[in-house]
């Protein structure tokens, strides 16, 4: 059982759309940050993030990607344009404006979890249909659910000219009842939320009921569920694979690597539970370090695939 992938050829491998964000990440909290209190963090980072991460760790798996994003004029947009730049990623896909494009997260990092506060300046993305026409990808990487008007048409197109379409779904604040969502999720091919995001975007009391309401839309749904590990549904099946035990430093970044991983896996022609299999192997390693510093490189991934059992399978 493989993920169908077709492409166009000539084109690129992957084609990751999506905003670049500067993570500040306060890591090694001595306890959870409460209103009117100040709590001191063992550690501090500033690195890219955002799109950034899974466009990096595929170009780290060894795979030819173009980053569609948009950067301007601000100390942000120059931070995390350093570190692409630093990473050897294709400019291809980059916009430049002459004007601030701040993208920034600030996370607070604890063990098992992590909280956010965002911001972003707003700008006008470039299409998806004109991105996949000029790149040509095999597979088109989008780091959230978007919807709204004219979105399932444009999935549908870039369907047709080939791409495979990989979802994740980050904490966009909408449910199946959310007008266009059902639409949108009926044109792709992969869907990557975690338990709490599949939870509350089906409304299901259980995780069991909310990927069977997600598998009535997508051909494969993939769940992170953080120190559970991660499961897989395609075609009626079920794949399950455990946690890799690791000393977990920090989260951010990690559902990034876990997509790239199994992206890996699809651009291999590996079936279904050898993808998910590299999915958490990815997403286990980039937890043992701040962000997406620990992403694998295609040299470190099977050491990491060693340490996972083959993922249990049912129907």
């Amino acid at each position: 059982m493989t993920v169908r992938t077709v492409g166009m050829p000539g084109g690129r491998e992957v084609l990751v759309a999506g905003a670049y964000f500067a993570d500040l990440i306060f890591h090694d909290l001595p306890r959870r940050v409460s209103a009117g209190s100040e709590t001191f963090a063992g550690g501090f980072e500033m690195m890219p993030g955002g799109a950034f991460n899974p466009a990096m760790a595929l170009h780290r798996l060894g795979h030819d990607v173009v980053w569609a994003t948009d950067f301007g004029d601000d100390a942000f947009s120059r931070q995390v344009l350093a570190g692409a730049r630093a990473e050897g990623l294709d400019e291809s896909g980059f916009r430049h404006h002459a004007r601030a494009v701040r993208s920034v997260t600030v996370a607070l990092s604890y063990p098992a979890d992590r909280a956010m506060v965002s911001f972003q300046d707003p700008v006008e993305p470039c299409p998806l249909d004109d991105l996949v026409r000029a790149h040509r990808p095999r597979v088109l990487v989008l780091p959230e659910l978007r919807y709204g008007p004219g979105v399932a048409e444009v999935l549908r197109a870039v369907r047709e000219l080939g791409a495979l379409v990989f979802m994740d779904c980050q904490d966009v604040p909408v449910t199946l009842d959310t007008p266009t969502v059902r639409e949108v999720l009926a044109h792709v091919d992969v869907f990557a939320p975690n338990a709490a995001e599949a939870l509350r975007l089906t409304g299901a009391s259980t995780l069991d009921g909310a990927v069977a309401v997600l598998g009535g839309l997508v051909g494969t749904v993939l769940v992170k569920r953080g120190g559970d590990g991660a499961l897989a549904v395609r075609d009626g099946t079920r794949f399950v694979a455990p946690a890799v035990p690791v000393r977990v430093v920090d989260t951010t970044g990690a559902g990034d690597c876990f997509n790239a991983g199994f992206v890996h896996g699809v651009l291999a022609g590996w079936d279904v539970a050898g993808c998910l299999a590299a999915a958490v192997a990815c997403g286990a390693a980039a937890t043992t370090a701040p962000g997406s510093t620990a992403a694998l490189g295609a040299s470190g991934l099977s050491a990491w695939l060693a340490r996972v059992p083959p993922p249990a399978s049912s129907t």
